[in-house]
């Protein structure tokens, strides 16, 4: 009781608040504007994470440049760290900076010691206009995995292709999967059995609801709604190169709209930068290929980008693509380069 008290004292007077790991899980949860932070080394970090964490590193000399630069003053901020101690100091400074802070007591040990889950992928997190977390694990290429009030929705799922993921293991069974196409790096019979439980519902192409022999096949320009009142929205995606039309020839595959509590994420699929996409609305976030001769090159994903505006942009399914020009080639979007090779 007496460390509790010290705890609480101490906390309160550097201008943080310290949580418990169910109140900072609850926090978490339920909070949509919530920034998690996690102040480990690199290393630490890459060996398990919280879901939708970032990582500044607390030794770094220019922690507090950093977080600056990654942080809003006027959003909440949870940080952790392995036991708490390092996170205390981060929390007190970034308190001064003028943050509004919490801390979680224990820190990462206390959150695994709890059963609670964390993660080796890295996530994004989003929140909807009324405020609840979106979270888009980003796994690889062109697979992603978006969890949404207990809702988990595989995009692509894709076992052997890359580097290696155990749906079974490393994921819950899906409420919802979506497959853009057939191609092998997009549709793996294997890991969608990994996912499927008893009322998963499948939203693919005709082509691949053929090959399955299960699932709802969705045309371009069709719709349908998902659980959790979630709108799904089927566009075009196909080549427009001479000499590559064969990839994904118009009117086969699918891009995706997901429109979730006001929130609309945009999931290209393989495709060009083709017309279709200055129709497109509101798009909070965008996820756009970038590898010819299959998808765009970088000069066509700047061209595709500017034609609907999306707030946040994440290149994906990019191969060995040098995307080190996007953000400076897109001023007025947030461009987010991450590990989706």
């Amino acid at each position: 009781m007496l460390f509790s008290f010290l705890s609480i004292f101490s906390s309160c007077a550097g201008g943080y608040k310290d949580l418990s790991v169910e109140d900072f899980g609850k926090k978490l949860s339920e909070d949509g504007s919530v920034q998690l932070v996690d102040v480990r080394t690199a290393d630490e970090f890459d060996a398990g994470h919280l879901a939708g964490a970032i990582n500044i590193d607390w030794f770094s000399p220019v922690f507090l440049d950093d977080a600056a630069a990654s942080l809003e003053k006027d959003r909440p901020v949870l940080v952790y760290c392995r036991s708490g101690k390092r996170s205390a100091a981060a929390a007190a400074k970034l308190a001064k900076a003028g943050f509004k802070v919490d801390n979680l007591l224990g820190g990462y040990l206390a959150w695994t010691e709890a059963g609670k889950p964390v993660t080796t992928y890295e996530v994004e997190r989003f929140a909807t206009a009324s405020g609840v977390p979106v979270e888009i694990t980003l796994i690889k290429h062109g697979s992603l995995a978006i969890s949404y009030k207990g809702l988990s929705i595989q995009v692509d799922p894709v076992g052997k292709y890359g580097k290696p993921t155990d749906y079974a293991v490393d994921f819950p069974k899906a409420d919802v999967i979506l497959v853009t196409h057939e191609h092998f790096d997009h549709f793996d019979k294997e890991a969608i059995a990994a996912l499927k439980k008893e009322g998963t519902v499948l939203v693919t192409n005709a082509r691949c609801a053929e090959m399955l022999g299960w699932g709802t096949a969705l045309a371009n320009g069709e719709s349908a709604t998902l659980p959790g009142e979630i709108q799904l929205d089927a566009v075009s995606a196909y080549n427009t190169t001479e000499g590559h039309l064969q990839f994904h020839p118009k009117g086969r595959d699918n891009g995706f709209v997901l429109t979730i509590d006001g929130l609309r994420i945009y999931i290209a699929g393989d495709t060009e930068d083709i017309p279709e996409m200055a129709a497109l609305r509101d798009i909070d976030v965008a996820f756009l290929p970038v590898n010819q001769p299959y998808t765009m090159t970088v000069t066509q994903c700047v061209a595709a980008a500017q034609s609907f505006s999306p707030k946040v942009l994440i290149p994906y399914h990019f191969g060995d693509t040098d995307l080190s020009a996007l953000p400076d080639l897109l001023p007025g979007i947030k461009v987010l380069l991450r590990q989706m090779q």
